[in-house]
């Protein structure tokens, strides 16, 4: 089946890193919010229920962003460039939707290609000197069923849509009609293998080519 519009989740996907946890290992608080990342994509935890409770534990200020922003380029996985280049090539739309913060993934998304506009993740806010002021609350992918909304959206303009991600949120496209490719490269969960349309475990993101093109 080849797809109009292929989504990626940033974070275990496009690179290696979980960027609130590294941030958090920035501040000395990895542990405690790690626990809470992953409880929530195991399945274990609403998003909502750990969402703001990180970010209000971190206060990421704008140069700790930007640290993120780098750490997230030098550490891309395996083959995105190559699978980008060649789904760009094949004339596919490509979004990133995550619920990672979004200054700190357009820099990624800029090296791949990818509009700014096509980036959905969640703004920080921050106050006239750069400190932490907020997050936008509002935004639907800081709650549970956020990327099923995005993905509704775009399905309203293109029949066809897939979703490539590691964790429970992006189980959740399935909701909106999007087909589903478990991405186990970074991190494998037993949850997202059972219930993906599809299951890569391959250490690049090249696998997913034969299955979306």
């Amino acid at each position: 089946m080849s797809y109009d519009v292929i989504c990626f989740d940033c974070d275990s996907t496009l690179s290696r890193v979980e960027g609130i946890d590294e941030l958090a290992r920035r501040k000395g608080l990895f542990e405690q919010v790690a626990a809470l990342t992953d409880a929530a994509m195991n399945g274990e935890l609403a998003l909502e229920d750990v969402y703001a409770n990180r970010l209000d534990l971190i206060k990421p200020d704008q140069a700790a962003i930007d640290w993120l922003a780098d750490l997230y380029i030098a550490e891309m996985v395996d083959g995105v460039r190559d699978t980008i280049k060649i789904l760009q090539a094949n004339n596919k739309l490509i979004h990133i939707i995550s619920g990672g913060l979004r200054q700190a993934i357009l820099p990624l998304a800029e090296q791949l290609g990818i509009p700014e506009a096509h980036v959905h993740a969640v703004d920080v806010l921050f106050d006239e000197d750069g400190n932490y002021r907020d997050f936008a609350r509002h935004s639907p992918l800081a709650v549970s069923g956020g990327k099923a909304r995005i993905c509704r959206r775009l399905r309203m303009h293109h029949s066809s849509l897939v979703m490539i991600g590691d964790g429970k949120t992006d189980l959740e496209a399935k909701l909106a009609g999007a087909y589903m490719i478990g991405f186990g490269g970074v991190v494998r969960r037993p949850l997202v293998e059972a219930q993906a349309d599809s299951y890569v475990s391959d250490a690049s993101l090249a696998a997913i080519l034969p299955l979306v093109l």
